[in-house]
């Protein structure tokens, strides 16, 4: 597994596995719309004994994954991983937010995932061998309330991966969804909420995690190495999968606590509002 291409690498995750592949060597394609980001990742991945190249890629426009294969034909001849981390968040009730924040989050996470795979698996197929991380979340095996966006573009990535997992395995290619739950990185600087509680509480579960992307990383890595058609990496996540799949009145409990929660919120904005007003 010594050629690998990441998207999203310039900061946060992508950075954090490019550094757990720069361990064992890895040339290592450091794939990114920042390129001062991934001139910083490529530095870091040096320093940590490996090597690599940046390439600054849209993932949402076919023509620049088309010219991404292109180079890498050209520089490696083939590819041994390619990881599909490039991601964006989004956080809203149903009818609330942006109608253009569900373009945005659908064309990054789901279908600059889908390209990634599209563009790559005939390289692998002729190859033989190959394996694919897709980058998703709990969110798309545990759908919370408030974040359909979201929840929608990651249970697809999900649903992508344990296709090819089982499509590809003929071919020697093997496939992770990689299902992190919050952790300390940088997703939410960029989360678009018409909601400012939303962002208020994703600060706080992301700064009381116990895992960080270093841990994620490796535990991606260890997935691969598995051959691991799902990677639950946070303790609390796979208690939480499990009492969905095994308990799952519990579950629903949880989720009608969760969403009367967010009414109740709601209705206090609602009264502090018209009071206001009034």
């Amino acid at each position: 597994m010594k050629k690998v291409l990441i998207t999203g690498a310039a900061s946060g995750l992508g950075r954090a596995l490019a550094l757990r592949f720069a361990k064992t060597g890895a040339d290592i394609c450091i794939a990114d719309i920042n390129m001062g980001g991934a001139a910083e990742t490529l530095n870091m991945v040096e320093q940590a004994g490996g090597k690599g190249w940046i390439y600054e890629l849209n993932v949402t426009v076919p023509e620049q994954w088309a010219l991404l294969e292109q180079e890498v034909k050209k520089r490696w001849g083939g590819i041994d991983v390619v990881i599909n981390n490039a991601g964006v968040a989004t956080g809203d009730r149903i009818e609330a937010g942006e109608w253009a924040w569900w373009d945005w989050v659908i064309d990054i996470n789901l279908k600059g995932v889908a390209l990634g795979c599209r563009t790559f698996t005939p390289m692998m197929k002729e190859q033989g061998s190959g394996y694919f991380i897709n980058v998703a979340s709990l969110a798309g095996l545990m759908k919370a309330p408030s974040m359909a966006s979201y929840n929608a573009t990651k249970a697809a990535v999900v649903a992508i991966s344990e296709t090819m997992h089982f499509e590809l395995k003929p071919y020697g290619i093997g496939t992770t969804a990689l299902c992190p739950g919050f952790f300390r990185t940088n997703l939410n600087h960029g989360m678009k909420t018409s909601d400012p509680d939303m962002l208020k509480f994703v600060d706080k579960v992301f700064a009381a995690s116990a895992l960080d992307a270093e841990d994620i990383a490796d535990a991606a890595y260890q997935a691969m190495v598995k051959k691991q058609m799902i990677c639950n990496p946070h303790p609390v996540g796979r208690r939480a999968y499990f009492i969905k799949q095994y308990l799952p009145f519990l579950y629903r409990r949880e989720m009608d606590k969760m969403a009367l929660g967010l009414k109740k919120r709601e209705d206090q904005r609602k009264a502090f509002k018209e009071g206001k007003d009034a």
